[in-house]
């Protein structure tokens, strides 16, 4: 890699830099990281993070991803600078350091789903470029340290991978769930606990502690006082480092578990389980970030789990949410406890069948099936969110009605639609028409229905459609059911990581994640194998993709395919610079 005097020398200015090169050797220097430490060679990874943060490639990088591809970009902390231009970009990259110092962030409040608020603490550009940097340099190094089963904030995993290793694991046998949350976890991290299960070098230990201990400016009426305030404990949510290092505290707990209950396969069983005199599966933990489940046949082993949890997190001052966290079956009742959980917005639970429907395990009927979808809750919010976005715009045409709420419609699906969502998408279509309806109504009081349902409802393809018509075109609303549902999803397998330089794999998977979210992409992808057209470099799962015409729509381009490539986003930026 060259060293960061020979970069400067080579690009002068922002848009000279040639960021295939860019990209290629941080990949590179990641994946050495990596397999360092899955070989536990600790004074080569020390060594080469070090050189990472040191790299003028990795610090062009860092401010890329800042300034241009996060989607919080234009957010501004203390000094309140928002953006900047390339001149300033590249002046950021020349004097990015981590020195050990940190200027405080501003501390907002947003709203969590059950009407309460959370902080949200937003440090400077500045400093969220030195948190990417650094994020750089440890990521790797973690990756390979990660338990199997944990899925939240990781590169190439998705709620989705933890819905289906819970599929798994109770698909063939019903089984009792502990359903646990922890309270205001990236709020309560003990700082001198993480320090210590960093573990890093002295550099990075000076700088992570002068983020944690940088303090927040708050004026809000939630402020304990108004202005500065110290932050004695917790990872301030807003930085792009803090998933990182929540995830960080969090790691070992499945391990823990496992060392109480150890595989059964060629032992009996230990502790709490020694008076069953039989043997039965292990406790299996899955979590997503500060939410996780922990799944066994029996009811003692999963009370006993409870505890050694609790325990486990009382090291790093973390305590379980009292109402958040319960103890549950997945095919009958248990302590006046209904069937099933909900976890990251989908309902997990099993339903008794026929025996001409159900499944069977080694030539023996189940009985039940296991049904995943949408949860109540996350479908009431939806639907809120759309009746609080046609009462906003009652006053605006039809046109800017559908571009508002078009994107929450495909967001939502999206997210629900590899699993059992038909019914809810039918549930949550037929809700928002009767929105729709009384839209119309509303703003044409003096016309009569035909009248309104031919301005605003119809189409060749579907008779109840709501539409926009213009002079050149038509534009209509997405509706639920325009998307797939029960599409399968294919479970990241345990060990993988975007740093282990299997290409093929994940190129394969990320063709598989747009099968559900666009169809369109996944046939690129497989056209393209998985590279980008202009850069030539392959598709990391965290990059963002974007569609280039190559003849543009203005000159009377189509959405064909024969018509659309796939690209980075700063190659597309490049493209048409």
């Amino acid at each position: 890699m060259e060293t960061t005097k020979q970069s400067k020398l080579k690009w002068n200015t922002w848009q000279m830099i040639d960021w295939k090169q860019v990209d290629l050797q941080v990949f590179k220097l990641q994946k050495r990281i990596y397999r360092a430490t899955q070989k536990n060679e600790l004074p080569k990874v020390r060594k080469l993070q070090k050189m990472m943060t040191s790299s003028m490639f990795a610090k062009l990088l860092a401010v890329r991803k800042v300034t241009q591809e996060n989607k919080g970009k234009k957010t501004a902390g203390i000094d309140g600078v928002k953006s900047l231009n390339p001149k300033e970009r590249f002046t950021l990259a020349q004097n990015l350091k981590l020195n050990g110092k940190s200027s405080s962030t501003r501390r907002i409040w947003i709203p969590k789903s059950n009407a309460e608020k959370r902080p949200l603490s937003i440090p400077t550009i500045q400093e969220r470029a030195k948190q990417t940097l650094l994020k750089l340099a440890l990521e790797p190094e973690w990756e390979a340290r990660f338990e199997p089963h944990s899925y939240g904030f990781r590169p190439g995993r998705s709620p989705h991978d933890a819905v289906k290793a819970i599929f798994c694991c109770i698909n063939k046998k019903p089984k009792y769930v502990l359903d646990a949350d922890i309270s205001k976890c990236f709020d309560k991290i003990n700082h001198q606990y993480l320090l210590d299960k960093l573990n890093t070098s002295p550099t990075f230990s000076r700088q992570i502690k002068a983020w944690l201990k940088a303090g927040v400016i708050d004026f809000s009426e939630r402020a304990e006082r108004k202005g500065h305030n110290p932050t004695h404990s917790g990872t301030p949510q807003g930085g792009s480092i803090s998933p990182l290092l929540a995830n960080i505290a969090l790691h070992g707990l499945e391990n823990f578990i496992a060392e109480h209950y150890p595989s059964n396969t060629d032992r009996r069983l230990k502790h709490s389980r020694r008076d069953y005199g039989r043997r039965i599966q292990a406790p299996r933990l899955i979590r997503y970030a500060d939410d996780f489940v922990i799944l066994c046949e029996e009811l003692a082993p999963i009370e006993h789990c409870k505890s050694l949890v609790e325990n486990w997190l009382r090291e790093s001052d973390l305590e379980l949410h009292p109402s958040k966290t319960r103890i549950v079956h997945t095919l009958q009742k248990h302590h006046d406890q209904k069937p099933g959980f909900n976890f990251l917005g989908f309902e997990i639970r099993q339903f008794e069948v026929g025996k001409h429907q159900s499944g069977n395990l080694n030539g023996k009927k189940l009985g039940f099936k296991t049904i995943i979808q949408p949860s109540k809750e996350s479908i009431d919010r939806h639907y809120q969110t759309l009746k609080a976005t046609c009462i906003k715009h009652r006053a605006l045409s039809a046109g800017a009605l559908i571009s508002n709420l078009n994107p929450i419609i495909r967001g939502w699906c999206n997210y629900q639609s590899p699993w059992h969502a038909s019914k809810s998408f039918s549930k949550v279509k037929d809700l928002l028409w009767k929105r729709l309806w009384r839209w119309a109504k509303r703003r044409h009081p003096k016309k009569k229905l035909p009248w309104i349902k031919k301005k605003y409802f119809g189409t060749k393809q579907r008779r109840w459609a709501f539409v926009h018509r213009t002079k050149e075109a038509e534009y209509r609303l997405l509706y639920h059911s325009d998307f797939p549902k029960s599409v399968k999803w294919i479970q990241v397998r345990g060990g993988k990581s975007p740093f282990d330089g299997d290409e093929l794999y994940w190129s394969r998977r990320i063709g598989d994640k747009y099968k559900t979210y666009d169809p369109q992409k996944a046939r690129l992808l497989k056209k393209q194998k998985g590279r980008c057209e202009h850069c030539g470099l392959s598709f990391n799962p965290d990059d963002i993709i974007e569609k280039h015409h190559l003849k543009p729509k203005v000159k009377g381009g189509s959405n064909a395919d024969k018509n659309l490539i796939l690209v980075h986003l700063y190659c597309h930026d490049q493209i048409h610079a």
